[in-house]
């Protein structure tokens, strides 16, 4: 049974940076700067105690030539990842002034690179373990869970990031539905293009390599450029054309956000579905045709199913990579998670921040997990006699 570096690595590395780290932060108001709390003074002795107890036997845990030390890591750290707004629920009991409104508890660095650290043991023990996707997506959904009922309760009211959401709920719902349809959105029209663009260079070998540099140039230009060099063009449509106005259609918000998203998503979109039509195995092709296949057989029964995992593979790395442009897109006013983040930066109110970056990355992880578990399921796996 080999060792395994990685998880003591990770396990002491969060034993001392929760340890020298404030875990959380006591701020009278929204503004003020607060103060900061140790791990044993934010949570005390018995807290602290558990919270080191838990790192140490992982750590011991993962060195340990037991059979089922990865399930028994499993088990502990998926534990302690899903249990982990109870210390930030004893840190607000502990320290919150009685009597202040406007006080409220922030989380610190400690409890960020607990969370961090935490996370990437976690998927250090998933890769040892080979688990199935299904028993990864229902370890995520609980966990998500846990920490879903734990805010909502009434020990975590008191939390800053908290606070910021239900200070503006209907708010965050729409960021949420605007960055959802401007990413999936800017996915679904580059997937279409991809399609044609991809069967033009398979028919005439000649464009391969005029629109492979089209797309690559897109890709090189910064987004923020992008997005300021499609001001002017469409500000002219609309006023040249009025009705466009009705649509939505200027010089800022979701249009000039949408085109650039979707002049960025189509290289991958491009490259993975040209290469993964061209790199079917002809001979495969051959077999087919000699059971009597006909082109559009061949290309929709053997050439797509096996070229979708390599195209969903695409559609995984445009979808995350939309996803975090798009919060970068609220500069001209397309709206989204952005809006929260440049709000809260103007606002020198970090918390803001958080409330729009965190949902941001949790929708590129989100994506990431179910494209490529959509992927796993799609690759052909060889029949046994």
């Amino acid at each position: 049974m080999g060792s395994n570096r990685v998880i003591p690595v990770l396990g002491v590395l969060a034993l001392i940076l929760v340890w020298v780290l404030d875990l959380g932060t006591i701020q009278p108001n929204r503004i003020v700067p607060g103060t900061g709390h140790s791990l044993l003074s934010a949570v005390g002795g018995i807290g602290a105690g558990l919270v080191s107890l838990v790192l140490s036997a992982s750590v011991l845990l993962s060195v340990m030539p037991l059979r089922s030390r990865y399930r028994l890591l499993l088990g502990l750290v998926g534990l302690a990842l899903s249990m982990l707004p109870l210390l930030l629920q004893v840190f607000a009991t502990r320290h919150l002034p009685e009597g202040s409104p406007y006080a409220r508890s922030s989380i610190g660095a400690g409890f960020w690179c607990l969370l961090f650290l935490l996370s990437l043991m976690l998927i250090e023990i998933l890769g040892r373990l080979s688990t199935r996707r299904g028993l990864q997506l229902m370890l995520l959904v609980f966990i998500s869970g846990s920490w879903l009922v734990l805010l909502r309760g009434d020990g975590l009211e008191s939390l800053s990031l908290v606070r910021e959401f239900s200070a503006q709920p209907d708010k965050f719902e729409q960021a949420l539905w605007t960055h959802l349809a401007l990413a999936l959105g800017a996915v679904t029209i580059s997937a279409g293009l991809a399609f044609l663009l991809a069967f033009k260079m398979i028919r005439s070998p000649a464009w391969q390599r005029p629109i492979l540099g089209a797309v690559s140039f897109l890709q090189t230009i910064p987004s923020l450029a992008v997005f300021g060099l499609l001001i002017a063009p469409l500000s002219a449509l609309a006023s040249a054309f009025p009705f466009l106005q009705e649509l939505g259609i200027r010089g800022i918000g979701w249009a000039p956000a949408l085109l650039a998203l979707v002049a960025y998503s189509l290289l991958p979109m491009v490259r993975n579905t040209f290469v993964a039509l061209t790199e079917v195995p002809e001979n495969l092709a051959d077999a087919g045709r000699g059971m009597g296949m006909n082109e559009r057989q061949l290309f929709f029964q053997l050439k797509l199913p096996l070229a979708l995992p390599v195209i969903i593979e695409g559609v995984r790395i445009t979808t995350i990579q939309a996803i975090g442009l798009t919060a970068v897109a609220a500069l001209i006013g397309a709206g989204g998670f952005g809006g929260f983040i440049f709000q809260g930066l103007g606002q020198a109110a970090m918390d803001l921040v958080l409330l729009g970056a965190l949902p941001t990355i949790a929708l590129a992880l989100l994506a990431d997990a179910l494209l490529t578990m959509l992927a796993a399921s799609l690759k052909p796996t060889p029949t046994t006699a």
